[in-house]
């Protein structure tokens, strides 16, 4: 396939085409279509793809792309892919536009194969006769979209051409179906077995193969595959397949037999495994009676989880006291208008946050202080100690104030960033490195 041996469309072609057109579209259509015909180029057969369009009663029609059967590339011109609008063509040589566009040009270009391969019916499709290769295919048996991607497949597996004759044609596009027909006899006597059922519905590559394997009837075959295909796309459901490791059809049975969904599944798997039960034991898995068996778990489960939340609780507490203690000197109460307090307990923060509408009380600011990453200070008043005017957040690393925010996330002026920068700041600095000392 060579661009510059790309001819003009034949006359004869184009009265196909515009006859084709008015079939499908009686009245003037503003929008642009596509249409194919077969021919050859370099003695390669390949397939022409002709944009059509109307303005007014004026009907125009030019080539846009040239596929061959053989080639990994397509010629394109005055044609443009978008991945959300699809094809655009350019019709500025027609006298549709005033304005060229940027993709336009008068001469070929080029493109990978799959590619510029917009749905165009093919309007001679009996100038296969004249390749004998494909004399055997069974091209006219083809419907589809891509008659070269067919007839590319024809040639590496000629066993299409048996699916094709049986009315398989859904299936003569599978490789896979493809290779275990040319490989496999039996696999071939069960095709033309159940040739009614294939053709008349649509069943997976992986059903097929499985029916044929397990000897079990296509549409229980397909239903467990659609069910097995919605469970594995969903990532909530990764604990209970990590569980089954791929043996899928013992538990389906069982949510069905006890009429019970995953996410209910999901639930007794969640406090099994936090009770630390042995799921590989069937007792466990697959328990005879699943909703007396679950309201039992759960209940053991926030019964340990209490114990253990309030365990987590004491010890974090236990652990913030001590940190609190131990840069207790950070504090400053001397003789000013205003003094600066450590949080004593997780229980403050949530109080200071509260109090001023703002996040200490959350996002993690207890755990930073118990891993001594960050402090919290309470700016207050002398003449008013308990009433929240200030929160600092201040680093031991660096010895910097990271945050300060009064209510609402109002940052402080005045006296109090006086206060807070000129005073507190320099006193709380020489202090850590006593402390550090």
């Amino acid at each position: 396939m060579k661009d510059n041996k790309i001819k003009p469309v034949p006359k004869y072609i184009v009265e196909m085409i515009r006859k084709r057109d008015k079939e499908v579209h009686p009245k003037p259509c503003g929008s642009t279509r596509f249409y194919a015909y077969l021919t050859k180029n370099d003695g390669e057969l390949v397939k022409v793809t002709v944009a059509v369009k109307h303005r007014y009663t004026q009907w125009h029609y030019k080539q846009v792309a040239v596929h061959g059967v053989h080639s990994d590339i397509c010629f394109i011109k005055d044609i443009v892919f978008y991945y959300i609008s699809g094809y655009s063509v350019g019709w500025y040589a027609e006298g549709l536009t005033k304005d060229p566009k940027w993709y336009e040009s008068e001469e070929w270009g080029w493109h990978e194969d799959k590619m510029f391969d917009p749905y165009a019916p093919i309007v001679n499709r009996d100038y296969l006769d004249k390749f004998p290769e494909y004399k055997y295919a069974a091209w006219e048996l083809y419907h589809g979209a891509d008659i070269l991607k067919y007839l590319r497949i024809y040639e590496q597996y000629p066993q299409a051409e048996y699916l094709m004759k049986m009315g398989l044609q859904k299936y003569a596009m599978s490789k896979q179906i493809l290779r275990k027909a040319g490989s496999d006899k039996h696999f071939r006597k069960w095709l033309s077995a159940n040739r009614e059922e294939l053709a008349n519905h649509y069943y997976y590559v992986s059903t097929v193969f499985a029916a044929y394997r397990k000897k079990e009837p296509l549409p229980d075959t397909q239903k467990f595959e659609e069910i097995k295909k919605s469970f594995c796309c969903d990532k909530d459901y990764k604990s209970i397949r990590d569980m089954l490791d791929g043996d899928y059809r013992p538990y389906f049975a069982y949510i069905a037999k006890q009429e019970i969904s995953h996410r209910l599944y999901l639930d007794y798997l969640k406090a099994c495994n936090y009770l630390g039960l042995d799921m590989k034991e069937a007792k466990n898995r697959y328990p005879h009676d699943f909703k007396r068996w679950h309201d039992i778990r759960i209940d053991e489960y926030k019964t340990a989880k209490a114990i253990a939340d309030e365990k987590e609780r004491a010890e974090l507490y236990a652990k913030f006291a001590t940190v609190a203690e131990k840069y207790l000197p950070l504090q400053r109460d001397q003789d000013d208008v205003y003094i600066a307090i450590i949080a004593k307990s997780p229980a403050e923060l949530i109080a200071e946050g509260e109090a001023l509408g703002h996040c200490v009380g959350r996002m993690g600011y207890d755990q930073k202080f118990v891993r001594e990453e960050t402090l919290i200070f309470f700016i207050r008043s002398v003449a008013e100690p308990d009433v929240p005017l200030i929160t600092i957040e201040y680093s031991l690393r660096s010895k910097k104030i990271l945050q300060s925010y009064g209510k609402n996330h109002v940052m402080p002026t005045g006296e109090l960033e006086t206060y807070i920068r000129k005073k507190w700041l320099p006193y709380a600095n020489r202090t850590l490195k006593k402390i550090a000392a």
